[in-house]
């Protein structure tokens, strides 16, 4: 036997017991193996798409000016401290995109200022003492295009951390996140996880006020509103009413304590670098624990020691859920949130905390949920698509080409056992459209196989033996096949690069189908017909 038949007899021998490797995790034989194999060997299979598991599809409006919003109000908190440091009065107010700066003392010295320190800012208008500065429409650009791709980073991140396989993420418009969930036990809680804006605040309680005198100490759920627009003639500007949740020990009942707080917002959630759950050991409850940056560390310590015996209220989506006394100075940039959590609220509020908080509010705008049964149903009936395709495909391979067609069949099984264990080599997603890609790679397995047999049909007739016949037909068959492949293959790429969702599922199928393809026509079948030629000298070929 030739040492060529041999390495490629090797090679097909090899590629099948790889593939079978990578397919054992998803057939029940994989639940038998001994422990030293499941440590050692591929411990995944075929992952399958939201259409064919169940799970979520959600679209996320990203409220993109609401990031605008921030972003003014900061500058414009910055723009007021760095006046108190040059000694110049003036009330600076935010609004929209535009900032503006009523009664300065030295207008002058405001416009330098802010050319020099705020070169995202433009003068828009002057008179007097009063400016106004508004933002570069280019910059108001580069933010929303930003809140969005941060905020699909940071959904990324909260998935992740939440543990779900394989999620598919992407961005879709101008401001919308597709989000796709395969095999989500718990669709409600996923979808609060994701929508959470985890705005972090450390502000201060005023208490001091009369009116802190007067509010009640709590209120039962669902009167916030009307105690709000009671009190709200009576409150000082500069001040909020804000509430907590509060749980009794021994009646579990839930009431909404009332807190007065100062707005002003001494240190936000984007200083932490870390959020983890522990555990109280005197009530035996989670908390979360959490650690600043070098620059959030020391304003932590600066504010801390310029309030010492007040409270800080420590406010997460407008909801305070702790409010403790400051008894000293505190450095080393580490607090707590403590607020009766439940060890599952706790875990996920750490999540939130630690991928991140989003610049801008999420507004869901689609929801569907395929639950597991549509999915067993799609794959019963992908099988059967597949199966019966590969039955017919076959019978009329051998009916019509004899002994050459079992042949074709051959590779024709051994190309679908490939992609197979490709696509859970490489960890793809399959799904419907997936199942699609199969299929027509099927279709191109033996559309490959009848292009050679008849140039090998062609060639019988003008009188070469079997051998000449088989090398010839290969070879003037070549071209052609590999030229098709090709413009599939950059059908497929392209496909894969600007699609989206299911039309990448079936990009991704239909590269690997067409790239095995080759591998199976021009090596496959070849080294069968050489093996049958290589032990006697064929009289006739069965085609």
């Amino acid at each position: 036997m030739k040492k060529s038949i041999i390495w490629r007899l090797g090679l097909i021998a090899t590629s099948i017991i790889v593939a079978l490797v990578y397919l054992l995790p998803a057939t029940s034989t994989y639940n038998s193996m001994p422990q030293w194999w499941k440590n050692i060997m591929p411990s995944r299979g075929i992952v399958l798409g939201l259409d064919l598991q169940g799970g979520l599809h959600l679209v996320f409006e990203v409220e993109w000016d609401k990031a605008v919003d921030v972003t003014i109000e900061r500058l414009g908190r910055n723009l007021r401290d760095s006046l108190k440091k040059k000694n110049i009065t003036a009330d600076v107010k935010t609004s929209g995109t535009e900032i503006r700066v009523i009664g300065a003392s030295d207008a002058k010295a405001v416009a330098a200022l802010v050319k020099d320190q705020y070169p995202s800012l433009e003068s828009s208008f002057t008179t007097g003492s009063d400016l106004l500065f508004a933002l570069q429409a280019a910059e108001v650009k580069t933010i929303k295009a930003n809140s969005v791709d941060q905020a699909i980073e940071t959904i990324r991140n909260r998935i992740d951390q939440f543990g779900v396989a394989e999620p598919t993420i992407h961005r879709q418009g101008a401001n919308e996140i597709v989000i796709q969930l395969p095999g989500v036990k718990d669709p409600k809680r996923a979808i609060e996880l994701i929508n959470r804006v985890a705005l972090l605040e450390f502000k201060m309680l005023d208490e001091t006020s009369p009116l802190a005198a007067e509010l009640p100490a709590s209120v039962q759920p669902g009167e916030e509103e009307n105690l709000i627009k009671n009190f709200s003639p009576k409150l000082a500007e500069g001040t909020e009413i804000l509430f907590g949740r509060q749980v009794d020990r021994q009646t579990q009942q839930v009431t909404k304590r009332v807190y007065l707080v100062k707005k002003e917002s001494l240190l936000t959630g984007d200083l932490l670098t870390d959020a983890r759950v522990s555990i109280d050991t005197r009530f035996n409850e989670p908390y979360v624990s959490i650690e600043f940056n070098d620059e959030g560390s020391r304003l932590f310590e600066d504010v801390t020691g310029a309030n010492v015996k007040k409270r800080m209220a420590i406010v997460l989506d407008k909801n305070i859920h702790s409010a403790p006394e400051i008894r000293e100075k505190i450095a080393g940039g580490k607090a707590q949130i403590s607020g009766g959590f439940t060890m599952e609220e706790a875990k996920d509020l750490a999540i939130v905390l630690k991928a991140g908080a989003l610049q801008a509010p999420v507004k869901m705008i689609q929801n569907v949920t395929v639950g597991p049964t549509l999915g067993r149903d799609s794959i019963e009936a992908g099988k059967l698509a597949g199966i019966a395709s590969m039955i017919l495909v076959s019978l009329f391979m051998a009916f019509y080409y004899k002994l050459s067609g079992v042949i074709a069949d051959f590779a024709l099984v051994l190309n679908i056992l490939l992609l197979l264990g490709a696509l859970a080599w490489l960890g793809a997603t399959l799904t419907m459209p997936g199942i699609a890609g199969v299929i027509l790679a099927i279709g191109m397995a033996v559309d490959s196989n009848v292009l050679m047999f008849e140039r090998m049909r062609e060639e019988l007739l003008v009188g070469k033996t079997p051998r000449a016949a088989v090398d010839s037909g290969y070879d003037k068959a070549f071209l052609t096949i590999v030229d098709s492949h090709v413009t599939t293959l950059i059908t497929a790429a392209v496909l894969f690069q600007y699609g989206t969702g299911p039309i990448k599922g079936f990009a991704v199928t239909l590269f690997l189908g067409v790239s095995i393809n080759l591998f199976t026509a021009l090596v496959g079948t070849k080294v069968v017909f050489d093996l049958l030629n290589s032990r006697k000298e064929v009289k006739a070929l069965s085609i």
